[in-house]
């Protein structure tokens, strides 16, 4: 079964994350597959806009921790000691690179989200050009409690300094409705209507032709880009390897071990955890 599928309807270019049995988590495979695709819909000249989605229940529920987190994964997301930061960032960097395909594309990016865009799921989301998500879909970043640090760097981007600290401080997940309200995504709809809305969007934008698309895009993105971004992320990219190597990052990673991802994301998202001292926070010392 395809990773990731790309069709085409008119204009329209139509990339589809395809892993729904695990909510289309992100394996070795999965990113440079999605940066193929979006090379595919920047080759077709009669593609105007593109809109990314996921099969199944979630958009995207970040990296599949039972792969990374439970195991290594083939990229060594927790290397031995002492480990080697620079093999690290080659590795992440590579990722967000791929992530970044739908920033960098030609051809506008709608990304339809529902039920999960969380962790890096979220740094997906956040690449794209415009983002319509569900109301009772939620985003965010977890790993920022512990484990991460989202390699992208859009927060800061789309919410300004004080609400991506409001974010990144708590790790929370918020809903569609609450991330319109920050304006982090263009908008929220009920579920029932996202397909709609979504299609509705894309196909307004198909009617522009595809060089004036494609300027207003590179002089919006030049904004962001003189900011910083690119040094941004090389920061942000570095510190996430960090977080895996720090003394709370392999205190997560051996919990996961040892009593599963599920139960040791319940107790990081929850905060019932205390990954310094590495035992239940109110509970006995381990």
């Amino acid at each position: 079964m395809a990773k990731v599928i790309y069709e085409k309807t008119g204009r329209i270019g139509r990339i589809i994350l395809n892993r729904p049995d695990v909510m289309n988590a992100i394996d070795d495979e999965l990113p440079a597959l999605l940066s193929s695709a979006v090379t595919e819909a920047n080759a077709d000249p009669d593609i105007h806009v593109i809109v990314l989605s996921g099969n199944g229940p979630a958009f995207c529920a970040g990296y599949d921790l039972a792969y990374y987190a439970e195991g290594n994964g083939n990229g060594q997301a927790t290397q031995d000691m002492p480990w080697d930061p620079m093999k690290d960032y080659a590795f992440m960097s590579a990722n967000t690179d791929h992530f970044m395909s739908l920033w960098r594309s030609h051809k506008p990016v709608i990304c339809k989200v529902h039920g999960y865009a969380v962790a890096g799921g979220s740094d997906i989301a956040l690449c794209c050009d415009l983002v319509v998500m569900a109301e009772d879909a939620e985003i965010g970043y977890m790993p920022a409690r512990v484990w991460g640090c989202p390699t992208t760097a859009m927060w800061v981007y789309r919410l300004g300094a004080e609400k991506a600290k409001r974010m990144m401080f708590t790790g929370d997940r918020i809903s569609g409705a609450e991330a319109e309200r920050m304006g982090l995504v263009l908008k929220a709809v009920p579920a029932a209507d996202l397909d709609q809305e979504t299609e509705a969007l894309a196909e307004r934008i198909a009617t522009v032709p595809v060089n004036q698309l494609m300027m207003q895009k590179m002089v919006i993105n030049q904004a962001i880009e003189a900011m910083g971004l690119a040094q941004t992320q090389r920061l942000a990219t570095i510190f996430d390897g960090i977080t895996r190597h720090s003394p709370e990052g392999i205190n997560f990673k051996k919990r996961a071990e040892a009593v599963g991802w599920k139960q040791a994301v319940d107790e990081r998202d929850r905060g019932t955890y205390d990954w310094t001292e590495n035992r239940p926070i109110n509970g006995p010392r381990r």
